[in-house]
C-alpha cells in the first residue's frame, strides 16, 4: 500500500469562506471552538436528526462529507448535520461537551486523556488507520527513530497529535521523548521550512501536509502511523456523549453502520471521494495527491466490539509510557468501561 495522505487548507474552503492555511494553523494551535460552521443536506423522509462533528479540511475526514452528500447516512435513516469543530483535539472535546454535536470522529489519542479526567464519552467505532508522518531531509543521515537521539523535531503545536503519536513511537524504540529529543514549534504551514533551513532535524506532521512535504522536498520517511508500532492499528475513532448514547442507542448504531459503509466505499473508490473533496472543499492540493492520500489509509472492517476495545486498551498503555496518562490508571478497566460493543 502506498504511503500517502493529505489535508491542507492552503486555499481554504471557498463556498464557506474558510480561513487559509495560516489561519487554520493558528486555529489548530488554539483552544476553543473556532471557525465553527455546520453543513446540512436536506433529506426527505422521517429520518433521525443528529449532529456529527468533523474537521472539514482534513483529508481523512472527507469520507464523512462525501457520505453525507452521497446519501449514505440517509440510507441508514439519519438526517445528519455536520459541525466543523476546528482542527485540534481540544476543540473536538469542546464540541461534544457543549452539545454543538452529539458524536463524531477524532484521533484515538485525543479522546483518551479527557475521558480519563471524567469527560463522559463512549467510543463505538473505528474509521481508518494512518495519517501522520515523521520525516527528515534525505541527506540527514537519520534512518531510524534511534538516530533521532539528540535531534530537534519540528511540529505545529506543543501537544500536536503528531508529537503525541511519535512520542509513543520514540518511547517504544527506547528513547525518552522528553529528554532524548527536543521538540520545536513552528507555524502550522511552515514546519517543513524549519527543516529546510536547518532549524530542526525532522518534521512530525499530519497528512496531507506531511505527504506534500515528502513528495515536494524528497523528505525521507522515518516513521508513520501505519507501520512499525502502529501497524494494523486504528487512527481515528468515533465517540458519543454518554448520556446521548443512553437515550439514542439506535441512532448511534445507525451512525456506526453508515460509517463502516462510507469508509469501505472510500477504500474501494478513493478517486471518487478525492474528486468530491477536491471539487467541494477545495483544499488547495492536486487531485492526484488527494487520491493517493485517501488510497493509502487503512480501512478496517472490524474496528468494533472486542477489536476496538483492544485498540482503546493499547492506546491507554501507549500514553502511560509517555506520562500523558496517570500511572495509576488501569488501561483494561477504563477501556472496558468506555468502549461500546455497538453491534452486539
Amino acid at each position: 500500500m502506498s504511503d500517502n495522505r493529505q489535508t491542507n487548507p492552503s486555499q481554504g474552503i471557498s463556498r464557506r469562506g474558510l480561513i487559509k492555511a495560516a489561519g487554520l494553523t493558528a486555529a489548530a494551535a488554539s483552544v476553543g471552538v473556532i471557525g465553527a460552521r455546520s453543513t446540512r443536506y436536506a433529506m426527505a423522509g422521517n429520518l433521525i436528526p443528529i449532529k456529527l462533528e468533523w474537521t472539514e479540511v482534513a483529508a481523512c475526514h472527507s469520507p464523512v462529507g462525501f457520505g453525507l452528500a452521497k446519501g449514505i447516512y440517509a440510507k441508514h435513516g439519519l438526517d445528519v448535520e455536520l459541525f466543523y469543530q476546528g482542527a485540534s483535539g481540544q476543540t473536538l472535546i469542546q464540541a461534544l461537551a457543549t452539545r454543538k454535536a452529539e458524536a463524531g470522529p477524532g484521533l484515538l489519542y485525543d479522546w483518551l486523556k479527557p475521558i480519563e479526567q471524567g469527560f463522559d464519552v463512549r467510543l463505538f467505532a473505528g474509521s481508518h488507520g494512518g495519517c501522520q508522518r515523521l520525516l527528515v531531509k534525505p541527506d540527514s543521515g537519520i534512518k531510524t527513530l534511534i538516530d533521532l537521539k539528540g535531534k530537534t523535531i519540528g511540529t505545529f503545536d506543543v501537544m500536536s497529535p503528531s508529537r503525541v503519536a511519535f512520542s509513543v513511537a520514540l518511547a517504544k524504540a527506547g528513547l525518552n521523548p522528553e529528554t532524548d529529543v527536543t521538540w520545536k514549534v513552528f507555524p502550522f504551514d511552515l514546519v517543513a521550512e524549519g527543516v529546510l533551513k536547518g532549524e530542526a532535524d525532522a518534521v512530525a506532521h499530519m497528512d496531507p501536509w506531511a505527504y506534500s512535504y515528502e513528495k515536494q522536498h524528497g523528505f525521507h520517511l522515518v516513521a508513520d502511523t501505519q507501520t512499525g508500532t502502529f501497524e494494523n492499528r486504528v487512527c481515528c475513532v468515533l465517540g458519543v456523549n454518554g448520556d446521548y448514547y443512553e437515550a439514542n442507542k439506535d441512532a448511534i448504531r445507525r451512525v456506526a453502520a453508515a460509517n463502516l459503509e462510507i469508509h469501505q466505499y472510500t477504500g474501494k473508490h478513493p478517486d471518487e471521494v478525492a474528486k468530491w473533496y477536491f471539487d467541494t472543499l477545495k483544499p488547495g492540493l492536486p487531485l492526484e495527491d488527494l487520491t493517493e492520500v485517501l488510497a493509502s489509509l487503512t480501512y478496517h472492517e472490524h474496528w468494533f466490539g472486542k477489536e476496538l476495545l483492544n485498540e482503546v486498551k493499547i492506546g491507554y498503555q501507549d500514553l502511560k509510557l509517555t506520562g500523558v496518562i496517570d500511572a495509576s490508571t488501569d488501561p483494561e478497566e477504563i477501556a472496558n468501561r468506555i468502549t461500546i460493543d455497538i453491534f452486539a
